[in-house]
């Protein structure tokens, strides 16, 4: 089994992310894509931030229907700090026997301008295989000038902020994925304001939040 991972707050988890791990299982051949959502002590909560049950129920609706997707709650149930590399060494243990060649380690490209900045990187890069998929670019002459944002923070243009450049003292994967103009902060942001976000999360992701009145969510 070819599998990968892929590690976030998810909060909550959208069409961005679905397409993303989509793209992987399809054009990279993996079998199975591990969402790891990241542990948020409950004193560290921001008003916008959901509980780490009510994000890893989100990510279970968000793919009920694909096998391909499936939940890993190991840094929520470690608690505490986690750390790429003891994710990574958990799930190649959990998965042992199982697994066709190194695991796949998925990330954005600003999360790889700084990976060599990790802890314990060239472990991580010697354990997993380094799957880069391309995001928008905020600065054109920064290049580590990325942020998860709302889009209408981005200017210039969608046109001009794509970039296929990624710098890396690592070997890596470029994920030649489909680029949504889309974050979990401005999928927040759109249902506080009530603003129209039905389609920008998967249908079981949808009626979560509106059942359990998420992020500000007022019917």
């Amino acid at each position: 089994m070819k599998l990968a991972i892929f590690g976030g707050t998810f909060n909550p988890v959208h069409i961005g992310h679905l397409a993303m791990a989509d793209d992987v299982c399809s054009t990279l051949g993996y079998d199975k894509i591990l969402f790891v959502p990241a542990f948020v002590p409950p004193h560290k909560i921001a008003k916008d931030m959901e509980s780490p049950e009510n994000r890893v129920a989100m990510l279970a609706a968000a793919f009920k229907d694909d096998e391909r997707f499936e939940v890993e709650p190991c840094e929520i149930e470690r608690g505490g700090t986690s750390y790429t590399i003891d994710t990574v060494k958990y799930i190649i243990e959990k998965y042992k026997g199982q697994l066709e060649g190194k695991p796949g380690l998925l990330m954005g490209q600003e999360n790889a301008s700084e990976f060599d900045k990790w802890r314990q990187s060239e472990e991580i890069a010697k354990l997993c295989n380094l799957i880069v998929a391309r995001r928008i670019k905020v600065d054109s002459i920064n290049t580590n000038g990325f942020e998860n944002k709302s889009t209408g923070a981005y200017t210039g243009g969608f046109e001009n902020t794509l970039t296929d450049e990624i710098k890396s003292p690592f070997d890596f994967i470029q994920l030649k994925n489909q680029i949504l103009p889309l974050s979990s902060t401005e999928v927040r942001a759109r249902i506080a304001e009530n603003n129209g976000w039905r389609y920008l999360v998967s249908s079981g992701v949808f009626e979560y939040i509106v059942k359990n009145k998420l992020y500000g969510y007022n019917d």
